[in-house]
């Protein structure tokens, strides 16, 4: 009979949980999650736009007669190319990729192409996500994704490392879109740690990886940011979709059923716990999120790029939007992206700032970015995120290299995060005991 009696009780909490949900859900617009960052410059937006075209072109047949360029070309040249593989050649391990050597911008790219969704082997590897699963030097990633980008690391080293060395001012570039963006993110993370292999240094590996699913828990996310940058636009759903990717692609015909669950988790789960847990996996690196709409407003505004590298509030939030999955689309990416740089470009020219000028503002900006960068490390210190460190005092953040000594950082990190645990235990103890004359532990004494 009691239990009966409490059923309208919980009833009564259930619909109060879902329409708190809801009611959050309909304010909530993407443009609040970066309201509060900086505007991203042409210098360092520049490669976005032409980074989209090459990815677009992974997915022709016939790079000189391409049948789905976009507006103004791919702008590579089929010369350059070094290789491609497909499905075939990638045994269904990886989408596509292909090789680029970039002469006109000093840049060596291996671009991956996104999720091909009449392909079985793509949702093996994107749904081989079992929680905790895959530990990666102090952290956890998306466990089908690093063996994705471990196939392609083994395949390709010795290439990039004889192009690397032919071409040894170039940079080298990792970029992908969607399934792509997050095989090329833990690329980097595995180039980082096995620059020997490459024979190339930390401050020439650059990563671009656009519409990127979650793939690297929060100390790796803000760890790696000085190389990888994720790119989303407005809406985009999968850099913020929490749920378990399998539970998504399984709710397919039961999406009221995920909705209850994700209302239920989303409403009890306090935000320092989503913070404080080491599975729990995010989009990786320094962010720039495009925002070309407002709240109550039709059609698209001129869009805006706004960057940072942020510890809480990374994509925490799906967005209920008709657009979620559409801007999630390489093309709209690419289309808006070039529209920015090019809003971003006419403003610098309005303002007519000398060439000397711009030299010292590329270094001021890409000063601001490490000293942003060095602030993140030091604030998911602050929030007691596992496995987070700071850089030394003594030098720089590449001076204690996470990728000179897998063992080292990982011991670090480890070693500072327990330390801290044993000075909160220690004042916990020193504040309920006192040692008497015999050296024995006891309870202090309340004064009356």
């Amino acid at each position: 009979m009691s239990a009966i009696c409490g059923l309208p009780i919980l009833e009564c909490v259930y619909c109060l949980a879902c329409a708190r949900w809801v009611w959050k859900k309909c304010l909530y617009t993407a443009g609040y999650e970066s309201e509060n960052w900086g505007l991203a410059t042409a210098q360092e937006f520049e490669p976005v736009p032409r980074i989209c075209r090459l990815i677009l072109a992974v997915y022709e047949d016939d790079i000189r007669n391409p049948q789905w360029a976009p507006q103004g070309g791919y702008g590579i040249n089929p010369d350059w190319v070094i290789l491609r593989k497909d499905y075939n050649d990638n045994q269904g391990r990886v989408t596509p990729y292909m090789i680029y050597l970039d002469h006109d911008h000093a840049e060596i790219i291996l671009a991956v192409s996104g999720l091909n969704l009449g392909k079985e082997s793509d949702y093996i590897v994107l749904l081989d996500n079992k929680l905790g699963q895959a530990e990666f030097h102090g952290g956890y990633v998306h466990n089908g994704l690093l063996k994705a980008a471990g196939w392609v690391f083994d395949a390709e080293y010795e290439v990039l490392r004889e192009l690397a060395a032919e071409n040894p001012t170039y940079m080298l570039i990792f970029t992908g879109h969607s399934l792509g963006a997050g095989v090329v993110a833990l690329l980097t993370m595995l180039a980082v740690h096995n620059r020997d292999k490459l024979g190339i240094s930390r401050n020439k590996i650059r990563c671009f990886a656009i519409a990127s699913p979650r793939c690297a828990s929060l100390n790796l996310a803000v760890r790696y940011a000085d190389v990888i940058n994720s790119v989303v636009l407005q809406d985009d759903f999968l850099p913020r979709t929490t749920a378990a990717l399998e539970d998504v692609f399984k709710s397919l015909l039961c999406w009221p059923c995920l909705l209850c669950i994700m209302c239920l988790k989303d409403t009890c789960t306090l935000e320092e716990k989503k913070l404080r847990d080491p599975r729990r996996l995010y989009a990786p690196g320094r962010l720039y999120h495009i925002v070309e709409r407002k709240p109550f407003r039709i059609g698209r505004l001129p869009p805006v790029v706004r960057t940072a590298v942020p510890v809480d509030g990374r994509f925490e939030h799906l967005v209920l939007s008709c657009n979620a999955t559409s801007d999630h689309a390489i093309i709209w990416i690419e289309r808006e992206s070039r529209r920015a740089l090019d809003i971003m470009r006419d403003n610098d020219e309005h303002m007519e700032i000398p060439a000397e000028q711009r030299m010292e503002r590329h270094e001021s900006i890409a000063r601001e970015h490490s000293e942003e960068y060095h602030a993140a490390l030091q604030r998911a210190v602050a929030l007691d995120i596992p496995q987070a460190y700071s850089p030394s005092s003594y030098g720089t953040f590449h001076q204690i290299d996470v990728g000179e000594d897998s063992g080292r950082s990982s011991a670090l990190g480890s070693s500072l995060f327990h330390k801290k645990r044993t000075q909160s235990w220690n004042e916990f103890v020193g504040r309920l005991f006192d040692v008497d004359d015999a050296g024995h532990m006891v309870f202090k004494k309340t004064s009356p």
